[in-house]
């Protein structure tokens, strides 16, 4: 099993599939390459001077593109650090599932996909990108947008799958669930060092949402009673 802490050297402009078969165009690989110039760019300053003291016109000269090609791509600083090519990707897969899988068993399997090709192709920036997510208010604030996208894509697909409509509250529950306990497992991963391996983390997580919220039983200590006072 892979840790997050693996590092690799990224691929310039290597475009996440998990085993879709997805193509791309040479103009959209080319654009991928320019969201990856300037992601490398902004988090190799970003590790070097913080984030707040880093301003888009000096990451648009790391990246030798212009101040507004940075922002088509990303339409505020805080975006660089929470978007990716995932989410188009994500959908794709989510399809892909089995019908008659359960929801979050098919979450389970495409979150973890993505974390491996995610641990693949990028180089060490994934440790700095998910202390900013902790770290900078900015982003925190952001990060609400970003993740609302995200649950939209993910119950349009859930919906296509069960039948259920898109707004079904029950659809909204799972997705945000999932959404939320994949974010307190990377605050966890972050806040105990990043030492532990990041998927088998995930995996526990979606554990606890698949067994309904119930929590295991602790294992007793040598001084904790294990049956009846004489």
């Amino acid at each position: 099993m892979a840790s997050a802490r693996t590092t690799s050297a990224a691929e310039p402009g290597a475009v996440p599939t998990l085993g879709t078969g997805r193509k791309l165009g040479l103009r959209e690989r080319k654009k991928i390459q320019t969201r990856q110039a300037i992601r490398h760019a902004a988090y190799r300053l970003f590790a070097e001077q913080g984030y707040d003291a880093t301003p888009v016109d000096q990451i648009a000269e790391a990246a030798e593109v212009s101040p507004s090609t940075v922002f088509r791509y990303f339409p505020t600083k805080e975006d660089i650090v929470l978007t990716d090519e995932y989410d188009p990707v994500i959908e794709e897969a989510l399809r892909a599932r089995p019908v008659d899988e359960h929801p979050v068993e098919s979450i389970r399997q495409v979150l973890i996909a993505s974390l491996r090709d995610l641990v693949l192709h990028q180089d060490d920036s994934l440790t700095l990108r998910t202390k900013l997510l902790r770290d900078v208010p900015a982003i925190r604030g952001r990060m609400a947008e970003s993740q609302a996208e995200s649950s939209r894509i993910i119950r349009s697909v859930l919906a296509e799958r069960t039948g259920k409509p898109a707004d079904d509250l029950e659809l909204r529950v799972i997705t945000s669930a999932v959404l939320a306990a994949l974010h307190e497992t990377v605050m966890y991963w972050v806040d105990t060092g990043q030492v532990g391996d990041l998927e088998e983390l995930l995996d526990t997580t979606l554990d606890v949402l698949a067994r309904g919220l119930s929590l295991r039983p602790h294992p007793p200590t040598d001084d904790t009673p294990t049956g009846p006072r004489p």
